[in-house]
């Protein structure tokens, strides 16, 4: 049997990043395809076809065609262990994004070749150099007309701020799509699409070297002249390949192909598995030193709740990412936050909304725990007798609010649970006026599709109806000082400005404008505020 260092050299934790509509859920699927996860990839856009993405579970997903949940995936492929967090692919959903890179080794960043490099690429790239992680990179769509790749290359350096190294080299684009040349083997793999590439496992590859006079036939002789100018200025002028600034975030290799036709996939998939690191080591905060992933104690972090998954049963699923050792079904561990030991009875492997047992899982791995309510995001658990304690996770400050009040005043009971779940998801952030219940409740949101799928999700799986109303406050700011140090109702504040309270009995102040945040911060001698929170509710 192998041991845990072995199991945890074999595992590869990546999230997929991407624009809206880039490709990154087709690109997932396809990567699941060429495993044999699944046998048939749903189009996300087939008007004709009841199918979905198999990584998308709730109705606002199937029928919008877009991610607004982070998907656990996990797939064996040449002897690895491959877990992929398939984020978000909205803007509103950038808070999910981050939470989920946090638990990610490396990055997969899906770029339109036609777009090239968009506005929410940039802003999840930003995060992605957070914490220093590989990002790789996946040029799609080589099935419709692109842009020329050098720009392509280009932009990426200029707007990104990080090395290009193209592993593979596109051959025209559109019609005129060819296939792409391999720069690791200098061959070329010649692209052969037979209308239905979207429903089979592989497409035709054929394998020929540069400079073959068969090529002409094969590519075309100007596709061919053009190929052997490319690949000659890139050798001479493009940044060496240097696996150390792969693995610090300085250099990220590029990979092109079409994920909706299949091709470039398997090439892609061969060479992210050899480069992309194994397990990376999380930092201690109570010792400072890096937790080693093949120790042979447990320990992992929350770092995404999941409620009603299964609606029939009303459950919720914590998402751990094993940071150390081994996890056993069954197996005791502490709660560091809670400071209490709890069994881990059950742990779950996900695909979409389907769900498999699992007895055992190491470093690396992403587990999916029943949660009767006592866990929360970024709360770290450990085997008995371990004290180790993950960072916190920090969260997005909400841009957007709205008051949600209850329709129904008999269904108070499930309007307030159905708040606190799916406020504990991460989400939304709800608050309280000082003073006041649970009836009404002003709810912030980083985009405004939050609050769309927060009513959706209120009335299909809790039956409550609400009303919603705009407010007009930005910004928000969390009260620093202590209760005893400060009465936040003796507060000089505009009449703009709301004295509000978290679940926690965390106290905030929003604000409808940068001139009244200015106005209490001098009116207040002494008054301390943060612009982050804790996720942890």
């Amino acid at each position: 049997m192998p041991s845990i260092a072995e199991q945890v050299a074999s595992r590869r934790t990546f999230a997929i990043i991407s624009h809206p509509d880039a490709g990154k859920t087709t690109l997932t699927e396809k990567l699941l395809l060429y495993t044999g996860s699944i046998q048939t990839a749903g189009s996300v856009k087939g008007k004709a076809s009841a199918r979905h993405a198999v990584s998308d579970w709730m109705d606002i997903e199937k029928e919008r065609g877009i991610s607004v949940t982070s998907s656990v995936l996990q797939f064996t492929y040449d002897g690895a262990c491959v877990n992929i967090l398939d984020t978000p692919g909205h803007q509103d959903f950038s808070e999910d994004t981050y939470r989920t890179l946090m638990a990610a080794d490396a990055a997969v960043m899906v770029i339109d070749g036609a777009k090239g490099v968009e506005a929410q690429t940039i802003k999840l790239f930003k995060v992605c150099t957070l914490r220093h992680i590989p990002i790789f990179t996946f040029v799609n769509k080589l099935d419709h007309d692109t842009r020329d790749p050098f720009d392509l290359m280009e932009e990426i350096e200029d707007v990104l701020g990080i090395g290009t190294y193209p592993m593979t080299w596109p051959i025209g684009s559109g019609r005129n799509f060819k296939g792409v040349f391999d720069r690791s083997s200098r061959r070329v793999l010649a692209f052969e699409g037979d209308g239905h590439a979207n429903a089979t496992k592989r497409v035709g590859e054929i394998e020929a070297e540069l400079g073959d006079p068969a090529l002409d036939g094969l590519i075309g002789e100007e596709n061919h002249k053009n190929l052997m100018d490319d690949i000659e200025l890139l050798d001479g002028a493009d940044n060496e390949f240097d696996l150390n600034a792969v693995r610090h975030g300085r250099l990220t290799p590029v990979f092109f192909g079409s994920a909706l036709t299949n091709f470039g996939v398997e090439p892609f998939l061969k060479d992210f598995l050899r480069l992309a690191p194994p397990p990376l080591s999380y930092a201690d905060t109570l010792s400072g030193e890096a937790m080693e992933p093949s120790r042979d104690e447990f320990s992992g972090f929350v770092f995404k709740i999941q409620a009603n998954m299964d609606r029939r049963h009303r459950d919720r699923i914590a998402f751990v990412r094993i940071c150390s050792g081994r996890f056993e079904r069954g197996m005791d561990a502490y709660h560091v936050q809670g400071d209490r030991t709890i069994k881990l009875a059950t742990g779950t492997a996900m695909m979409a909304d389907d769900r498999a047992t699992v007895d055992e899982a190491y470093a690396g791995d992403i587990v999916g725990l029943f949660d009767p309510g006592v866990l929360s995001i970024g709360d770290t658990l450990c085997a008995p007798g371990v004290r180790v304690r993950y960072p916190p996770i920090p969260t997005f400050a909400p841009e957007h609010f709205v008051r949600i009040t209850q329709v129904d005043t008999l269904r108070r009971k499930q309007f307030v649970k159905g708040m606190e779940e799916l406020a504990q998801e991460g989400a939304i952030q709800i608050f309280r006026e000082l003073g006041t219940g649970m009836e009404s409740v002003i709810v912030g949101a980083v985009g405004v599709l939050q609050f769309d799928v927060l009513e959706r999700r209120l009335k299909s799986e809790y039956h409550v109806e609400v009303s919603r109303s705009s407010l007009p406050y930005s910004i928000i700011r969390w009260i620093q000082n202590a209760q005893d140090e400060l009465d936040v109702r003796t507060l000089k504040l505009t009449r703009e400005t709301c004295r509000v309270e978290d679940m926690r009995g965390g106290r905030l102040l929003l604000f409808t404008s940068e001139w009244n945040l200015d106005w209490a911060i001098e009116h207040n001698p002494g008054l301390r505020l943060s612009e982050f929170g804790n996720v942890t509710f």
